[in-house]
């Protein structure tokens, strides 16, 4: 969607729009949006007449081919469902209630949707921020960062001498292809060791950076095109070596190395980039883990089936080599993530958001800790995002209980 200041701008964007389509010979076009009519080029144009169909037909038309463009003057800015819309461009000055009702018109699930995207020429975050932070509890702005903040952390952790490039490039090798984790886990043990052997200090420095760098890496990489296969290959060989580095106490080790990383400026490719989290407590319910109350068995056998359907329905067409080993695994991770002290506690003492958090630091856990019996699991895990949401969705609606009780149901028992 692209969402213009005015039916004269709304017209220009249209024509240019479809225009550069035509130009590179792609298949798609563009829809154009506005109410009554405008005098443009001489003619007294509506845009039912630039679209050659009824206004009316506009939301069914748009899910079709070959329309991927829908170019708006406050018509669909407001109140349109459509779970298609991925990505929005604005041109158009935002406030309030209208920033909320415009941006959120991205803010419709599909299951092959996975995240949104907005790229706006006309606002300041601060003025974006402000307008959803009224109308929803929580709402997280992750602003600027600068990429050669990576280079810094990169030293950080090699001043430290934890590894050196042998172990990256050998742990990366055999995992891309396909080693058990049997093999991986010496080079990593290794470094390990000598990890053990920093002060309390050291350890809290490279973990830090260890951890910001994987976090800040992973944010980067999906909005810029770096093609640097050396921090790829320390991307995969850190997310392999964290879970293995005990932690000299139990705070956050990451607190303050964060501070500096999300508060630089970059201006790459993005001025901006912001993740607003919006939690409505409506929207989501709990289920009731078995067990708690009432001892019924058929509520849980159909809960079981419906998580076996679901993934068959989505990923059943993966080539796994022991598909009936996944499936039990699955049906195995909610239970055991749920028994996370740390997010037994979050349940307890904290918001659901960071409850959210902890759910996935301890799901991540649990798939580390399975790859000795199933490496598919975990690739699929780490390499695959609709499976990666799909599981991190399923576990927390499952596990999550304000009292903090274990998730328990016959498969993990």
């Amino acid at each position: 969607m692209v969402v213009t200041s005015s039916i004269e701008r709304c017209i220009e964007y249209y024509y240019a729009i479809n225009k550069f389509l035509s130009d590179r010979k792609s298949p798609y076009k563009a829809i154009i949006a506005f109410s009554g009519d405008k005098e443009y080029g001489g003619r007294s144009l509506t845009s039912s007449i630039i679209n050659d169909f009824p206004d009316n037909t506009i939301e069914k038309v748009f899910r079709k081919d070959p329309y991927r463009f829908l170019i708006v003057a406050d018509m669909f800015q407001t109140g349109y469902d459509e779970p298609l819309l991925h990505t929005m461009y604005v041109d158009k000055m935002l406030s309030d209630i209208k920033a909320v009702q415009t941006l959120s018109r991205l803010n419709r699930s599909h299951p092959q949707k996975h995240d949104t995207f907005v790229l706006d020429f006309a606002n300041k975050t601060e003025a974006i921020e402000t307008a959803f932070s009224k109308y929803y509890r929580t709402t997280i702005l992750s602003n600027e960062t600068d990429p050669n903040k990576l280079y810094d952390l990169i030293t950080t952790m090699e001043n430290h001498q934890v590894y050196e490039d042998e172990h990256v490039n050998s742990l990366v090798e055999l995992y891309l292809n396909g080693a058990d984790r049997d093999r991986l886990d010496p080079i990593l043990d290794a470094c390990t060791a000598i990890y053990k052997e920093l002060d309390d200090e050291g350890k809290i420095e490279f973990k830090s950076a260890a951890k910001s760098f994987v976090r800040t890496y992973g944010f980067l990489g999906a909005i810029l095109p770096y093609g640097n296969s050396e921090w790829e290959k320390l991307s995969i060989f850190i997310n392999f070596l964290i879970p293995k580095l005990p932690s000299p106490r139990e705070d956050d080790l990451s607190q303050g190395v964060l501070d500096t990383i999300d508060l630089d400026s970059y201006r790459v490719e993005a001025r901006d980039s912001m993740s607003l989290v919006l939690e409505d407590a409506n929207a989501e319910i709990a289920p009731v883990p078995a067990g708690r109350a009432g001892g019924m068995v058929d509520p849980e056998m159909d809960l079981l089936s419906s998580i076996l359907s679901t993934f068959n329905d989505l990923f059943g067409n993966i080539d796994w080599s022991d598909a009936d080993n996944i499936r039990r695994q699955i049906l195995e991770i909610p239970g055991m993530v749920s028994k996370d002290e740390r997010y037994m506690n979050a349940m307890k003492n904290s918001d659901k958001q960071n409850a959210r958090m902890e759910s996935e630091r301890a799901l991540q856990s649990v798939i580390f800790n399975l790859m000795a019996d199933n490496m598919e699991l975990f690739k699929q895990f780490n390499d695959n995002p609709s499976f990666k949401k799909w599981i991190s969705d399923l576990v927390f609606n499952l596990t999550y209980n304000p009292d903090g009780t274990p998730f328990e149901t016959t498969a993990n028992k």
